[in-house]
């Protein structure tokens, strides 16, 4: 077949996982399926240079299985910069499965899954995400040791949101020390897109620092939960990218920052819980960058579940955690510093720190092979 006249959908069909967009060479590639249970999974294991991988599980009611595809291949690619700019000492990885987690979450399935990570003989560690809860994962570790995020009655460190939320806010605070002069968050407009468990977390935080929090959510009932329970507003405008706000924080699904919405947003700071918030990171950054918006890189301040959960492989404390955690406030300035002085954007300047880490790493482990 002459290559000129084949569309993209005759692509994806010759090239199902290598000839993906997302695809960023990925090591291995696992998609799980039991009839009984109705478990459609994949597992992403994007990078073992620096350890084995771990990220967590997302569960979510995808369009398409290229959707869900798409999904894990680019959350597992995060999870491997995530934990190298973060100084952790873990690859990269991710699992999503197929379904409503409201509706289709069974015992029965999430034992199922666990049995799939299991078969990997530990090549990749899983933990919670959207859709799953601390509960889930303790099904997980039923059948499996190969996961983190458990109750902290079973020895595990228990739900990683609010640090997650922890993170973010110190990510949030440093880069609006870059972009205002001041760390203070205080009568600063803050639009939070999703309260979920990271959402609200961080929503306390800022009501505690007498930031003026404005909430969006698709669940109505939450949103008024969490508006009576922090004195948030309600965002009631046609389109949140018109609001007129200080600090954008998505906290939802990523690809906020598209092509429809990037030279809409009138936020001076892009700083939230969201993975992969850029649909183009190369693009969007760079506009981002022109348009004089500072922005967060995601993968480093929304670290603190990873930081979280990869204590219980390592063993350190509550007070290591946070304390790593809080130094997220730090590396956020220097990413910022680094991508001024070398005319990048802050998605570049994080890319390059985390790469350069593997790097070292992989050097390090040929020298050992020798």
């Amino acid at each position: 077949m002459d290559a000129t006249f084949v569309n993209e959908k005759e692509l994806k069909k010759m090239d199902p996982v290598f000839g993906q967009l997302s695809f960023n060479d990925h090591e291995q590639i696992v998609f799980c399926n039991d009839k009984d249970t109705g478990l459609k999974a994949i597992i992403g294991i994007h990078n073992s240079v620096m350890g084995p991988a771990l990220g967590g599980t997302r569960m979510f009611n995808y369009n398409s299985e290229w959707d869900a595809l798409n999904d894990v291949l680019r959350l597992s690619r995060g999870m491997t910069y995530k934990s190298a700019i973060t100084g952790l000492n873990i690859g990269g990885g991710k699992a999503v499965i197929i379904g409503d987690a409201k509706t289709q979450k069974t015992p029965e399935l999430m034992k199922k899954f666990g049995e799939f990570v299991h078969s990997l003989s530990g090549r990749y560690i899983t933990a919670e995400d959207v859709g799953m809860e601390t509960s889930d994962m303790d099904l997980v570790r039923d059948v499996t040791p190969y996961v983190t995020g458990i109750s902290e009655s079973r020895g595990g460190s228990g739900n990683p949101s609010p640090v997650t939320a922890y993170g973010v806010y110190m990510g949030m605070k440093a880069a609006a020390k870059s972009q205002f002069g001041s760390d203070s968050l205080a009568g600063k407009k803050i639009l939070v897109q999703g309260i979920g468990h990271v959402g609200e977390a961080l929503v306390d935080y800022l009501a505690k620092e007498d930031a003026l929090v404005t909430i969006a959510d698709i669940n109505k009932q939450k949103l008024e939960e969490v508006s009576a329970k922090y004195s948030a507003q309600i965002y009631t405008g046609a389109d949140l990218f018109d609001a007129d706000i200080d600090i954008y924080a998505p906290c939802a699904m990523g690809a906020t920052i598209n092509d429809d919405t990037v030279y809409r947003i009138n936020a001076k700071v892009i700083a939230g819980a969201a993975n992969n918030q850029l649909a183009d990171e190369n693009v969007h950054g760079a506009i981002l960058q022109e348009r004089g918006i500072t922005y967060a890189p995601d993968f480093l301040i929304n670290a603190g579940g990873i930081i979280n959960v990869y204590a219980e492989l390592v063993h350190y404390d509550k007070a290591e955690i946070i304390r790593r955690t809080e130094n997220i406030y730090n590396t956020t300035l220097e990413i910022i510093d680094y991508a001024t002085k070398k005319g990048i954007t802050t998605h570049q300047a994080a890319l390059e720190t985390a790469q350069n880490r593997i790097n070292l790493r992989k050097l390090e482990n040929s020298r050992l092979k020798s």
